[in-house]
């Protein structure tokens, strides 16, 4: 079993803008991976990015450079 650590987990309203953030994210080498929400947090289209605390300025700049609009940032356990 894989240790739990505190993560960045970036919610969206619609899976179109997460798919093009895992998209984005992959050309840019960009940190972090598609996962499902996570219980203890409701969002729209049931997809969220995750990824690590310290990428948090290199993730929220690939969203705005992109145009990748976010319904909310939250840090979890995961």
């Amino acid at each position: 079993m894989r240790k739990k650590e505190r993560k960045l987990v970036v919610t969206f309203h619609t899976t179109a803008d997460a798919m093009a953030m895992e998209k984005t994210c992959r050309e840019q080498n960009a940190p972090g991976r598609l996962i499902p929400v996570p219980r203890e947090i409701s969002a729209g289209c049931g997809l969220a990015w995750c990824a690590p605390l310290d990428a948090r300025e290199e993730t929220l700049s690939v969203m705005e450079k992109n145009g990748i609009r976010q319904e909310e940032l939250h840090e979890c356990m995961l």
